[in-house]
């Protein structure tokens, strides 16, 4: 049943084109490499006045936008008030439902260029904050007739907002990957303004090259680029200056953060500039991580060290110098895949306001954190649903979104006060 992450749970090395929920220990954070503070231009910490999310007095439900998807992986807005959403298949197309209707004709159809199923295909969307629906350009990630990653930038038809222009695709980043799985996805612009690439660690089972810790390699990491034109000549793209990095032979300058797994789905608070990740777990545990603005970059979140806030396999371990999560759960309720969600901040639902929303694959549960709350917190069941999570999804305007890898569906996401 599970078509796209059931290998997440089981047990390339450089990229080209580069240029030259319980958590059993405090969360400890220890400065980067180079004790890079986070870029400038953000938001500096996170909010303490706003009113506390309280899950006890929250109920979720589901409801159902529309259906007719094929394998939807991802689901996202385009920032330029038009109010779409941008829906990916996992086969290679990306389909526009404008209000509340899917349209006929895909945005975007690269089902020939992309290798599909299981974990891979068309994963990952962004459209960068001063998107122009009249010829912009907006960036994908997706697995190759290889299985490789690509991430690539592509342009919108000048003449017409809702259809791509296919002709422009430029890839600006190749990742080999050894194995078939573990591909991470995600793509999102930060509050800086840089594109931020989700990898997993290559993998098969237990990291067995080690890449979530390595840092010759992009494998394992959360990457943070400049598509914005900063960029050396003949340069897809460019290496922000306060990357922690930059300044190490031979360790890969485009690394942000590094020990992740597989974080399949990150996410910005749209207030705070915080960083929110789902790093999905091997066999009991799965975590989410939160990175706060004006903290160090070069964060070492573990894997394969920890499974979550455990040592992996169970055997002692350091702690020392890693970034544990802020909540971590197992898998005794049917759970094995964690789906990062968001902060909602939205309007139409304001008892949500403030928490972090995100499910697990398998169980369909979705479950909730406070997003200004202590390092230290146990998610709360929000609702069980029977649902094939497979991406939560931000509108315009701040309301949730997830789809529903199994049944092709659409569901917005919405609550009430007890």
């Amino acid at each position: 049943m599970f078509l796209l992450i059931g290998l997440l749970t089981q047990a390339c090395e450089l990229a080209t084109g580069s240029p030259t929920p319980t958590a059993e220990e405090p969360s400890t954070s220890a400065p980067g490499p180079n004790g890079t503070e986070a870029p400038g231009g953000s938001p500096v910490g996170s909010p303490t006045s706003e009113p506390a999310f309280d899950p006890a007095s929250v109920r979720v439900t589901l409801r159902r936008v529309l259906g007719g998807l094929d394998r939807p992986t991802a689901v996202t807005a385009s920032g330029d008030g038009s109010g779409r959403l941008f829906v990916l298949e996992q086969p290679g197309r990306i389909r526009i439902v404008r209000d509340g209707r899917l349209l006929d004709r895909p945005f975007l159809d690269i089902r020939s260029l992309v290798s599909c199923c299981a974990e891979r295909g068309l994963l990952g969307l962004a459209f960068p904050p001063d998107f122009n629906p009249a010829g912009g350009t907006f960036f994908i990630n997706y697995t190759d007739a290889n299985g490789d990653t690509v991430v690539a930038a592509v342009s919108v038809d000048g003449g017409d907002e809702d259809l791509a222009d296919r002709a422009s695709l430029r890839p600006i980043l190749h990742v080999d990957q050894p194995f078939a799985n573990h591909n991470g996805g995600g793509l999102a612009f930060g509050p800086d303004g840089e594109l931020y690439i989700g990898m997993g660690d290559g993998g098969s089972g237990g990291d067995p090259q080690g890449n979530g810790q390595r840092l010759d390699t992009l494998l394992g990491k959360i990457l943070r680029i400049d598509v914005g034109g900063n960029t050396a000549a003949g340069q897809p793209y460019g290496i922000p200056s306060d990357n922690p990095f930059t300044e190490d032979a031979g360790r890969r300058p485009e690394i942000w953060a590094y020990g992740l797994r597989n974080p399949w789905r990150f996410s910005f608070d749209r207030e705070t500039g915080d960083l929110w990740i789902g790093d999905v777990g091997q066999n009991r545990f799965e975590e989410i991580d939160r990175l706060r603005v004006g903290t160090v970059s070069g964060a070492n979140l573990g894997w394969n060290i920890m499974e979550g806030s455990h040592c992996f396999g169970g055997a002692e371990c350091s702690r020392t110098n890693l970034v544990l999560p802020i909540a971590d759960y197992d898998h005794s309720a049917g759970d094995c895949a964690v789906i990062g969600g968001y902060v909602y901040r939205g309007s139409a639902f304001p008892a949500l306001v403030g928490a972090y929303v995100f499910g697990d694959e398998c169980s369909g549960t979705i479950r909730g954190l406070v997003a200004a709350g202590p390092d230290q917190q146990k998610a709360v069941v929000l609702l069980e649903s029977d649902r094939v999570i497979s991406s939560f999804g931000e509108s315009d305007d701040g309301e949730l979104y997830l789809t529903d890898l199994s049944s092709g569906e659409l569901y917005q996401v919405s609550a009430t006060g007890n």
